[in-house]
């Protein structure tokens, strides 16, 4: 445990610990950070179309989540890779002015590239207060309060599901879609000034290393181009993307791997250290997450259900990471890695469970196919919050102090790739499986039964990692007789 690290009154036994007066402050400030990053993806999902008919620009339309995407990556990177004059607490800053500022500049923005301007400036500033969320965790919290900060992250990412849309949709008529972006400036502007108060100071245990530029324009370069790839319906130029895309992150991974200026924490991309199988079963089961793009469109063209309905019962799946974050957080040791094994296993059934029920032509919405459909969505969320919490607290704990800034950023780092290059496999398995071509209710029964079958099978990959993390924890406790958690 962090020697900074405040102590609640009374034993940490669960979630509502961090609430305690002494965590509370910290709690609120890394609490409204989250927030700010979830409910805003949320908010722009729902008016970005009404932002294209109000000032048009709907060639540029897909850059309004690629480019925030690449800005996103590039805030938790400045989190890691700030200079050394920087604290925390004035990264905390820095971000939350930035994104007023973006926010600000979306909702007097005249013309689609401004806002391209103002969402790339939003991105910044909410991928670097997502990676301080997790960075202040080892400073705020005790070690056994580490996965249930994870948990309230999840708990607020799945209200979020439910906030952001609703604001959205309050505010998507007519030009009022400015409003929804200005409704989080006062939010922003708070948290700026209190976060000097209410965080505690961080000590700056990083080494000195020079900035990996090499690394860090090959990872953005390859999110951007198959975040390209996902918006594209031509197979050829998608699947070519995508293939560049890899080339990039896999260059980018020799450099890390035999260069002394890093990226990411050591150990990173080798994986016979456990660090490696942490991130690569978060960047499995993001990947597979991200095929619930597609549900809301099924769910319409093949089972009568209506747009506001079908948006809800996505947020199925927010859910059941929320309610297994909850359930899983008090696990440790043992528990918690099987929690993650089980997690892995549960994301990937689920999946496949959606190529039955949810690729079957239902246009009176039955419930004896829409409810397992609806279950299945539910259980691919719950998979996630399973065993994200503890994948999170093993970051923490299996990096060195020098390195701990770099690990906490390559946590949203993984999720964005992971769910960029899911998006992006997930176009080209529903686009090739007759999506749009033939297109209708027989493109959409083929593209669905494919597209989850598919892409149940990454998920296997997560759960081999998971397994060996288990295998690894189990090897520690024969060699120190103790568990590893």
């Amino acid at each position: 445990m962090s020697e900074t690290a405040l102590e609640p009154s009374g034993s940490p036994t669960s979630v509502f610990q961090l609430f305690s007066p002494t965590l509370l402050p910290a709690t609120l400030m890394l609490g409204g950070g989250m927030t700010i990053s979830a409910v805003e993806s949320y908010i722009t999902a729902t008016i970005a179309p009404s932002i294209v008919r109000d000032i048009g620009g709907l060639e540029l339309f897909s850059l309004v989540t690629t480019l925030y995407i690449a800005a996103t990556i590039l805030g938790s990177i400045f989190m890691a890779m700030r200079p050394r004059n920087i604290g925390l607490r004035s990264v905390y800053v820095i971000a939350a002015v930035i994104f007023g500022v973006g926010s600000l500049l979306c909702a007097a923005a005249p013309s689609m590239p401004v806002v391209l301007i103002g969402r790339t400036v939003q991105g910044f500033g909410t991928g670097a207060l997502a990676a301080l969320c997790y960075a202040f965790i080892r400073f705020v919290y005790p070690e056994p309060l580490w996965p249930k900060a994870s948990t309230l992250y999840a708990a607020i990412w799945g209200v979020s599901t439910v906030i952001g849309p609703t604001l959205g949709g309050f505010f998507a008529h007519d030009g009022a879609w400015r409003y929804a972006f200005a409704v989080l400036v006062p939010l922003s502007v708070l948290m700026a000034a209190l976060a000097p108060r209410l965080l505690p100071q961080a000590e700056d245990d990083r080494e000195q290393a020079k900035m990996p530029v090499a690394q860090i324009c090959l990872l953005l370069g390859a999110v951007l181009l198959v975040s390209t790839a996902g918006t594209t319906e031509m197979t050829t130029v998608k699947i070519g993307l995508i293939a560049v895309s890899v080339v990039a992150v896999g260059v980018m991974l020799v450099l890390e791997r035999k260069g002394n200026n890093r990226l990411l924490p050591s150990g990173a991309v080798t994986l016979s250290q456990p660090i490696s199988r942490v991130y690569l079963t978060m960047i499995g089961l993001n990947f597979v997450l991200v095929s619930d793009i597609f549900i809301p469109y099924f769910l319409q063209v093949l089972h009568g259900i209506t747009p506001l309905i079908s948006g809800y019962l996505v947020a199925l799946v927010a859910l059941g990471w929320t309610v297994a974050a909850f359930f899983s957080g008090s696990f440790s040791g043992r528990k918690a890695n099987a929690a993650i094994v089980a997690g892995c296993a549960t994301e990937a059934a689920a999946t496949a469970v959606l190529a039955v029920f949810l690729a079957r032509e239902n246009p009176e919405a039955h419930l004896i196919i829409l409810g397992p459909a609806a279950v299945a969505m539910f259980m691919m969320g719950f998979g996630v919050g399973l065993g994200w919490a503890h994948l999170v607290a093993k970051v923490l704990k299996l990096v060195a102090d020098s390195e701990q800034d770099k690990a906490s950023a390559a946590i949203p780092t993984m999720s964005s790739l992971g769910s960029a290059f899911g998006a992006a496999f997930a176009g080209v398995i529903a686009n090739g499986a007759g999506l749009v071509d033939p297109g209708g209710i027989a493109g959409a029964l083929s593209a669905a039964g494919w597209l989850y079958l598919i892409m149940a099978l990454p998920g296997l990959i997560a759960v081999g990692a998971a397994l060996s993390l288990t295998a690894s924890a189990r090897k520690s406790e024969s060699i120190f007789g103790k568990p590893d958690t």
